[in-house]
């Protein structure tokens, strides 16, 4: 159901120097996004009238990173607060009557605890909502003081804490529903009466509590969803969580995963059913995995298209490429960019291809290295051999035919034709175009030299009987 008098606001101007970065605070990465991408990406299921980031410092990669995803942006500068950034984005609410305002740097929040939070905001009639959570250690959090069972007092910070409000482990999450129309009038009231000289919104809270306004708050049903990003291990936090919701979505979805706790997982990842995945795997980007696929031991994926009934075996990795039906790679294969295998093709240990097609049923079983290349179908290219794809300026393209047979430590020279059913004689360096039905041989004629090796060693035996020490010991003492 479209919310088309609700806003979402979305604070992210501040740097976060709690990181020790010189990257903005709201971009650095967890679970495969920025965290400005997480938080975005969660508001789009409520069908705002609009979603307004506040943007600051870095304010042009933080932009490009939210409007992409439908987000306008405005700019706070300075950045004098969290009250303050919503004065500065009063004019682009336009005519809405409910704002949600989170910070951009909480990525594990949920859409369906925001669209909870709003529900709980109508049917309460409230001035203001706040998302809480309980903490066993809610050490460093604001705390929420509550005047009533259902009604907000104050929010205290925890270095303002009186004796009696330590044992409270209810926390502010800084994820709040505003009635606007309450929020301006109590707004404008807050002075920068603190350290910073900031406005604050926990002073407009304070504001409307006291002036009698309704203040409810909501407990989050899962507290990590309210976990903010302000260190290193605050990252790892919500990337180790992000991880694990994404392992079990994909088990729920019939793909088993052995050791799940070693497989990395990026959200944008898709698998059907039946498909294993074994410890250490990695899937990036836009990987997409068909049915009954087998992902081994320590293999990466990296926006890589795999249909049905593919194996990769370990330590291989594959970078935007497409696999087709009961096609094989590895293990230690690396497949770049553009390598497309067809049906039932194989690419062996210790084989690396780039903008390569292999035809169905055709194998590289090892060792070689396949770039600019089209292969036929039922084609096998010997250990060794290698497509000579670039002269220092330009690539050449490689074709080989269906049923062709390239021998061992083959050196294919680009441009070059290999025509349907041709044979290349192992060593070979084949720099013409060979004809289909054809044997094609580029290599020094053989001499066998009779007896060489014989004499070869009979002439080192006696060097060596020259040099040794014993005889020359026996020299000097001839003429003493």
């Amino acid at each position: 159901m479209p919310n088309k008098d609700v806003v979402i606001v979305i604070l992210a101007a501040g740097k976060g120097t709690r990181l020790k970065s010189s990257l903005a605070k709201v971009l650095h990465p967890a679970g495969g996004r920025a965290l400005i991408e997480h938080v975005v990406r969660c508001c789009a299921p409520l069908k705002s009238k609009r979603v307004v980031t506040v943007v600051g410092h870095q304010a042009e990669q933080v932009s490009a990173a939210v409007e992409k995803l439908d987000s306008q942006t405005v700019l706070q500068q300075p950045q004098n607060g969290t009250g303050h950034a919503m004065l500065v984005a009063k004019r682009n609410l336009g005519n809405a009557k409910i704002a949600i305002v989170l910070p951009g740097d909480a990525p594990l929040i949920r859409s369906e605890t925001l669209k909870s939070l709003l529900a709980t905001h109508r049917a309460g009639n409230a001035a203001a909502t706040i998302l809480t959570a309980v903490l066993a250690n809610p050490d460093g959090y604001g705390r929420i003081v509550r005047k009533s069972e259902s009604q907000v007092g104050a929010i205290v910070e925890d270095s303002q804490l009186a004796p009696e409000q330590r044992e409270l482990n209810e926390i502010n999450s800084s994820i709040y529903c505003f009635t606007l129309a309450k929020l301006w009038p109590a707004l404008s009231h807050v002075k920068p009466n603190n350290k910073h000289r900031e406005i604050y919104l926990t002073d407009a809270i304070a504001e409307l509590a006291s002036k009698g306004e309704s203040v409810l708050a909501q407990i989050a049903l899962d507290s990590r969803e309210v976990l903010g990003c302000n260190t290193r291990s605050d990252l790892a936090e919500a990337d180790r969580i992000f991880r694990e919701r994404k392992r079990e979505e994909f088990m729920a979805a019939g793909v088993t995963i052995q050791l799940p706790e070693t497989v990395l997982i990026d959200p944008d990842v898709t698998a059907g059913e039946d498909c294993t995945l074994e410890p250490g795997v990695q899937l990036l980007a836009k990987t997409k995995l068909g049915e009954r696929c087998t992902i081994q031991t320590g293999s990466v994926l990296l926006s890589a298209i795999l249909d049905n009934d593919v194996t990769v075996k370990p330590y291989s990795v594959i970078e935007g490429s497409r696999l087709e039906d009961r096609s094989m790679v590895g293990p230690f294969a690396r497949l770049r960019s553009g390598t497309h295998l067809k049906a039932g093709a194989r690419v062996g240990n210790f084989v690396e291809t780039k903008k390569a097609v292999i035809g169905e049923g055709s194998k590289v079983p090892h060792l070689s290295y396949i770039g600019d290349a089209k292969l036929g179908s039922k084609t096998n290219i010997g250990a060794g051999t290698i497509t000579c794809n670039y002269d220092g300026v330009n690539k050449y393209q490689t074709s080989i035919g269906n049923r062709v047979f390239i021998g061992s430590d083959s050196v294919l020279v680009a441009p070059v034709k290999i025509g349907d059913g041709a044979y290349v004689a192992a060593g070979s360096a084949i720099t013409e175009n060979v004809p289909s039905e054809s044997l094609g041989i580029a290599r020094g004629r053989q001499t066998n030299k009779k007896g060489w090796a014989a004499r070869k060693r009979r002439e080192m035996a006696a060097s060596a009987h020259a040099k040794s020490p014993g005889r020359k010991s026996k020299k000097r003492r001839k003429h003493r």
